[in-house]
């Protein structure tokens, strides 16, 4: 459990922020001068606070009140920056050796490498310098750096901000690996959506220094009034689901959620695997009727939970499919024309090719000591 209360001001921005967190991999969401980098290096104990409290599974790393702040290097905390800040004059296998080095001094025990360069998936890189590896190998030896340093929560501060698309591909399978394996818990800064619905189990929402919402990241994510501070553009809802079948002749996957069964392309993974999906508001359309005739193969039965405001030519609708949220993005007039208001009985129709690798937000985490099924798209 990390429980954070704090009231800080630098110059003219003041951070008033409050939330805990069970684990898993907690992301703190928001615009640039939001204050996530501030809330995170309150946590590492970088800054002083004015005033607040920090604990992490019940010890106490701040308490102003009572005078306390323990020093950074005694939190026993990992940071991984936007940049690896990998020591260029050392190879990969002597950068880690290094956190298991301080980790010895620290702690008076050794921590077993192999399975870190196992997880990591880096056992080819351990004679390179890092001046001969590529972003997304940098970021991965700075995180088992960290991880070998015996960390009891570990931050990530926009660890894929410098990052091209294919190098944050190549990253996202390991960063889903820790969260479901190690146990540790993760404090991850971002300011992309599709980052934080693919990784995150709690999603912090912050704005202006203040937090504008915190929850499980598929509640969080459906929620229409954050759309200001989510983005429109970005807008979806997350489905709990799981690998029930194949279609062999057409390549396609079936999967099954609480709002009804869904045909996807092929995903190359094992029967029974837990996906959470996400579909975008803009690939969803409303029929009054079920339709026939239609190319979409997704037709789920749903009620109209929320509309959104009426100050635009565009307009979000909140679904209820048996439970689960989804949302659509329609033109006012459509709203209008079919008169969809709150409890009315439709039909969410959702086009198999929305399905493309940006939809699988990842594994569902696992219980701790459970295998976890890992997503390698």
């Amino acid at each position: 459990m990390l429980s954070i209360a704090i009231q800080h001001r630098q110059g003219d921005f003041l951070l008033d922020a409050a939330f805990d967190s069970e684990g898993g991999l907690t992301a703190l969401f928001g615009r640039s001068g939001a204050g996530k980098t501030t809330v995170v290096n309150a946590i590492a104990g970088l800054i002083r606070l004015q005033r607040g409290r920090i604990a992490l599974d019940g010890h106490v790393l701040t308490d102003t009140g009572s005078g306390l702040h323990v020093p950074a290097h005694r939190r026993r905390i990992g940071y991984v920056f936007q940049e690896g800040r990998l020591f260029p004059h050392l190879n990969v296998r002597q950068n880690l050796l290094y956190g298991r080095w301080f980790a010895s001094r620290q702690l008076g025990r050794d921590h077993e490498v192999t399975r870190v360069v196992d997880l990591l998936g880096i056992d080819a890189l351990l004679e390179r310098r890092p001046a001969n590896l590529s972003g997304g190998e940098k970021q991965r030896v700075a995180i088992g750096r960290a991880l070998l340093a015996a960390p009891r929560l570990l931050i990530m501060d926009e660890p894929l901000a410098s990052l091209d698309e294919a190098r944050k591909s190549e990253i996202f399978p390991y960063i889903e690996r820790l969260r479901d394996e190690i146990g540790i818990p993760i404090v991850y800064v971002s300011h992309s959506i599709p980052e934080v619905a693919r990784l995150a189990t709690t999603l912090v929402v912050l704005s202006a220094g203040r937090v504008a919402a915190v929850g499980p990241t598929a509640s969080v994510m459906s929620r229409l009034d954050l759309f200001p501070l989510t983005g429109r553009a970005e807008a979806g809802a997350i489905l709990s689901t799981t690998i029930a079948g194949r279609d062999l002749r057409f390549g396609l996957t079936m999967l099954r959620a609480g709002a009804g069964e869904l045909r996807v392309p092929h995903v190359d993974l094992p029967l029974g695997t837990a996906l959470r999906v996400r579909i975008r508001a803009r690939d969803v359309m409303i029929a009054l009727q079920r339709p026939e005739g239609l190319s979409a193969l997704n037709i789920l039965p749903a009620t109209v939970a929320e509309l959104g405001p009426n100050d635009g030519p565009i307009r979000e609708v909140r679904l209820d499919c048996a439970g689960e949220p989804l949302l659509a993005r329609l033109t006012a007039r459509s709203v209008e024309s079919l008169g969809l208001t709150p409890g009315r009985s439709v039909y969410a129709v959702i086009k198999s090719i929305a399905f493309d690798h940006h939809a699988y937000a990842g594994t569902i985490p696992v219980q701790p000591g459970a295998d976890a099924d890992l997503l390698g798209i």
